[in-house]
């Protein structure tokens, strides 16, 4: 199977041109720069590779439409693929929490394993039309860590894990006042207050650590790569970077991000953070990081729509990056975190994951995907 476009904006590893893109089997064959008179017509639009999400709670949002409704969890799979597909996400890391740490019903063991089957159900199926991974996120505090992990970590489509702790007062949550402020919302009395956050630390003093090291043989016995999630300062940075983590997920500080630079790991960032203007936790802003020379590469989080507009925002005059530097941070950036070689970048012999995208004033909007040299959406 062949296909040709013409007269796109190619955007490449490192360089932008008006030019055309040859595909066969899947494959680009072939870039050049300059006018050509064979293939599809581009219109001038963005002809750039698929975005790679490597952090989406989104899936949850499907099975889960309001609490405490669930929904097929096949049907809930194919939705979200389609969601994904229609803002250009090619490649998707559906990310599922193991361990026990609060009361989302999504994330108790039965509504996870469902989740887990509906997505493995839909992909044997052939009902999914982006390409699916499996990020599992391993709360370390939790008690059921260990048994969770051994049973989930054996699904097919297993590629990503990452070190996850919650704990009030630190990390994503460090301002532990205003993290405690809702719960006495909620109604709670001080000392219900004081006996909760008790046990949460006693759980996190007796687990985190191990269970950090015992998540780390895990990754590296399944060949997959290790992220580290809300790192704080240098020690936490230190500490992942030692267990074989090369990936720095969401650093909440500017100090966390210049520590894993220097350890060499990929930064990524929160496309939501980029594109609301901040962290709505209060923590260190994607822009900061942005204009530091400390970001790699965005994660949607929970917006997938986030990704494609954040590769477009980096090329205002605020940041002024080029458009391939800024494509490359959804594109490029995520495939050398996850370790896909075979795509992220428009060149011969990679993945013809594509994109054909038509700013609308400062808006990016995807108007054709391709996956593997198959029209999509």
């Amino acid at each position: 199977m062949e296909l040709a476009f013409r007269n796109a904006r190619v955007v490449t590893g490192d360089d932008c041109f008006v030019g055309s893109v040859l595909v066969r089997d899947g494959k680009v064959v072939s870039v050049d720069s300059g006018l050509s008179c064979a293939g599809e017509d581009m219109e001038g639009d963005v002809l750039m590779p698929g975005v790679i999400d490597l952090h989406t709670d989104n899936l949850e949002k499907h099975f889960f439409p309001r609490p405490n409704i669930g929904w097929d969890p096949v049907s809930a799979a194919v939705t979200h693929d389609g969601c994904c597909l229609s803002v250009g996400v090619t490649t998707v890391f559906d990310s599922l929490s193991i361990g026990s740490f609060n009361s989302a019903a999504s994330r108790n063991h039965g509504n996870l394993t469902r989740l887990a089957d509906g997505l493995a159900q839909a992909e044997a199926s052939g009902l999914l039309k982006g390409d699916h991974k499996v990020h599992w996120r391993c709360e370390t505090p939790a008690d059921d860590l260990p048994q969770e992990l051994e049973g989930f970590a054996k699904h097919p489509m297993t590629a990503l894990f990452s070190l996850m702790d919650h704990t009030p007062g630190q990390r994503q949550y460090r301002n532990l006042e205003k993290y405690l402020a809702a719960w006495r919302a909620d109604g709670m009395t001080e000392s219900a207050v004081d006996q909760r956050m008790a046990e949460i630390r006693d759980r996190q003093a007796r687990n985190a650590d191990r269970h950090r090291r015992l998540v780390s043989e895990v990754a590296a016995a399944y060949g997959a790569p290790l992220a580290s999630h809300d790192d704080e300062d240098v020690a936490h940075i230190d500490a992942a970077a030692d267990l074989g983590a090369t990936v720095a997920e969401f650093p909440v500080t500017l100090e966390a991000a210049r520590q894993a630079r220097e350890r060499g790991m990929v930064i990524v960032m929160g496309g939501p953070n980029l594109i609301r203007g901040g962290s709505y936790s209060g923590n260190v802003p994607a822009s900061e990081l942005a204009r530091e020379g400390l970001l790699d590469a965005f994660a949607s989080d929970y917006v997938p729509r986030s990704l494609i507009e954040c590769a477009f925002a980096l090329t205002r005059p605020e940041f002024d990056w080029s458009l391939p530097r800024a494509v490359a941070t959804v594109t490029s950036g995520p495939a050398r975190a996850a370790r896909l070689s075979d795509r992220g970048v428009i060149a011969a012999g990679r993945r013809a994951d594509l994109l054909r995208v038509r700013t609308r004033g400062d808006l990016p909007v995807v108007q054709e995907v391709w996956v593997e040299g198959l029209r999509r959406a």
